[in-house]
């Protein structure tokens, strides 16, 4: 039997298996759905017709992060390279919650998720577990901030990363909400948030991180996601950012999170000078997305 250059070519490579759904549930938030091929577990989250992977795993090797944004969500390590107290506004699966917790293991980490299937799926498919130090709360991020801003707590590490499968929670998004994460940090914290290079948001979003932080690192890839990494009062100098690059690295070799070339993502002030910057009084995220700001 004579065979085409196509049927070669999957004898060559192999025939990807056939994905297959493990789980499926419609929360009071979101369609949910865990579903796996080829040795990776993804999360996905379904909204008005939008599907978006949440999480994914490499179920043959947990230190193969999948995801290309989740190595950037360690970019502030440049900043604060041994943080002691770590807030994660949205949880998903828990892959980054639990790489902090084998990077330091004597490590606090507050996990705050809206929606307790959520942290059911992430407990029963993907692995993350209730590690002393670490605790869940099944709560609106931006309810728990101003919680924990009138109890003076404070973190060295804060990470947004809270999506409703369409995009960031508006409330999530505003001057006011930024400056609620400000007051939070320690005086050398770092906060470091994952958006979207591509949403139209980007410059409206972008202001209103430099209205609160000033400079930040503006970690972002041609498409896909923009991670913003800010400190508390700006941003330390170069020569500092990469001596506690030195001083983590080593560590950080075992998931392959490389932050020279992390940093070298950084674009700087590529936003529209003039985009107005995002309140509570004014966070028409629906109509930017629709139309130019």
């Amino acid at each position: 039997m004579k065979l085409t250059g196509f049927v070669i070519l999957l004898v060559l490579c192999g025939i990807a298996s056939a994905e297959i759904t493990l789980h499926t549930e419609k929360s009071l938030y979101r369609n949910i759905a865990v579903v796996e091929q080829d040795n990776v577990r993804c999360l996905r989250f379904t909204v008005k017709r939008r599907e978006s992977r949440q999480t994914c795993i490499d179920t043959a090797d947990s230190d193969n992060l999948v995801l290309p944004y989740t190595p950037m969500m360690f970019g502030g390590l440049m900043l604060n390279p041994a943080p002691k107290r770590v807030l994660l506004l949205g949880l998903g699966g828990g892959t980054i919650a639990g790489i902090f917790a084998q990077l330091f293991p004597d490590i606090s980490i507050d996990a705050v998720e809206i929606d307790p299937a959520v942290v059911r799926v992430a407990r029963d498919y993907f692995g993350f577990t209730d590690r002393e130090g670490t605790r869940v709360y099944v709560r609106d991020g931006r309810v728990f901030t101003r919680r924990a801003t009138r109890n003076d707590e404070r973190y060295d590490y804060i990470i947004i990363d809270a999506f409703n499968g369409d995009y960031i929670p508006e409330h999530m998004m505003t001057r006011e909400f930024l400056q609620e994460c400000q007051e939070l940090l320690t005086d050398d914290g770092v906060l470091v948030a994952n958006t979207f290079s591509s949403s139209r948001l980007y410059n409206s979003e972008s202001a209103t991180y430099a209205s609160v932080f000033g400079e930040f690192l503006n970690l972002r890839r041609r498409h896909g996601n923009r991670i913003v990494v800010a400190g508390k009062n700006g941003l330390p100098p170069g020569d500092w950012l990469r001596t506690n690059i030195n001083r983590v690295d080593a560590d950080l070799a075992r998931f392959s999170i490389d932050l020279e070339r992390i940093l070298s993502l950084d674009r700087g002030s590529d936003w529209r000078p003039k985009a107005r910057v995002l309140t509570d009084q004014y966070a028409p995220a629906n109509l930017l997305r629709g139309a130019s700001d």
